[in-house]
C-alpha cells in the first residue's frame, strides 16, 4: 500500500477521497470480490461510509456487482495506473530492453522505482515461467529485501532512508533478511560504492537477485533494474553485471531529469 505523505492542513484535506482510494485498495489477489463489510473492514472504515463508496464507485465504473452483494473492480481502475505510466513515457523504453535482456540472460528482469518503503515495478519480462514467482507490471515488493530496492535506497541520504523504513525492526522474510536498520544502511554504503547489488534469500528462500541503478539525464537515480535467477543457477556475475549495466544506460537516456 503506497505510504501517507505529509497530510495537508484540514481545510486541504478531502477525507471522503481518502477513504474512496482506500476501499479500491481494499481489494486484491486474495481478496478479488468483497462484501459491503468485508470492504469496510479492509478499509477501516464504517459500513455506511463503505456502501455509499462502493455505489458511488460503481456509478463510475470502476466497481460492479452482479449480485448486489458483492463487489469486484471493474477494468476501468487500470486508467488510474496508466496514469501514471503514461506521464512517464520512458517506461516504454524500458520494457522495449529488459524484454530482449530477458530472453539473451535467461532470466526474468524488472525495472522499478521506489514508492514510499516498496519498489514498484513498471517493467517486467520473463523468458520463462518462475514456480512460485507471481510477478508484473505493478507488482509491489518491500525496498530493504530487494535488489531494486537497494539500489534505490543506496540513492538517498541515511537520513531519508531511516525516515522511509522507520526504527525497524524490519519485516522479515526468511531467516537472512537484514531487520536492523544500522545494519542495512551500512549495506547501502557498500552498494553506493559498487554501483549494484546483490540480495541472496532476503525476500524468498532460494530466490537472488542482481540489481544497477538507472541514472536520469540529471545524473540522479530514478528507477533500478534487475535479474532474478535461482540460488542453484550458477550464472556469470560479472557479464550479468556488465548486461544489466549496459541496459540500464539505455533506458536512462530515456528518463528526463
Amino acid at each position: 500500500m503506497p505510504q501517507r505523505q505529509d497530510q495537508p492542513a484540514d481545510g486541504d484535506y478531502v477525507q471522503s477521497l481518502d477513504r474512496g482510494l482506500a476501499v479500491i485498495r481494499a481489494f486484491g489477489a486474495d481478496r478479488p470480490r468483497l462484501t459491503l463489510s468485508e470492504a469496510a473492514a479492509q478499509a477501516g472504515i464504517s459500513r455506511a461510509a463503505a456502501r455509499r463508496l462502493l455505489l458511488t464507485l460503481q456509478a463510475l465504473g470502476y466497481v460492479g456487482s452482479e449480485d448486489g452483494k458483492h463487489f469486484a473492480l471493474r477494468p476501468a481502475v487500470l486508467d488510474l495506473g496508466y496514469a501514471y505510466l503514461a506521464s512517464q513515457p520512458w517506461w516504454r523504453e524500458a520494457q522495449r530492453h529488459i524484454g530482449p535482456l530477458a530472453a539473451r540472460l535467461g532470466h526474468p528482469c524488472a525495472v522499478g522505482v521506489l514508492d514510499g518503503a516498496e519498489v514498484v515495478y513498471v517493467a517486467y519480462a520473463a523468458p520463462n515461467p518462475v514456480a512460485g514467482l507471481d510477478r508484473s507490471v505493478g507488482t509491489r515488493l518491500p525496498a530493504h529485501a530487494t535488489a531494486i530496492g537497494r539500489v534505490l535506497l543506496a540513492g538517498l541520504e541515511p537520513a531519508q532512508v531511516a525516515a522511509l523504513l522507520g526504527p525497524g525492526p524490519l519485516d522479515a522474510f526468511t531467516p537472512f533478511t537484514r531487520v536492523a536498520v544500522p545494519d542495512l544502511l551500512a549495506g547501502l554504503a557498500a552498494v553506493r560504492q559498487a554501483g549494484a547489488c546483490l540480495v541472496d534469500q532476503e525476500l524468498r528462500l532460494g530466490l537472488r537477485s542482481l540489481g544497477v541503478p538507472i541514472m536520469g539525464r540529471d545524473g540522479r537515480i530514478r528507477a533500478g533494474l534487475s535479474m532474478s535467477f535461482g540460488l542453484m543457477d550458477k550464472p556469470d556475475e560479472a557479464a550479468m553485471r556488465a548486461a544489466l549495466a549496459t541496459a540500464a544506460a539505455q533506458i536512462g537516456q530515456a528518463v528526463a531529469g
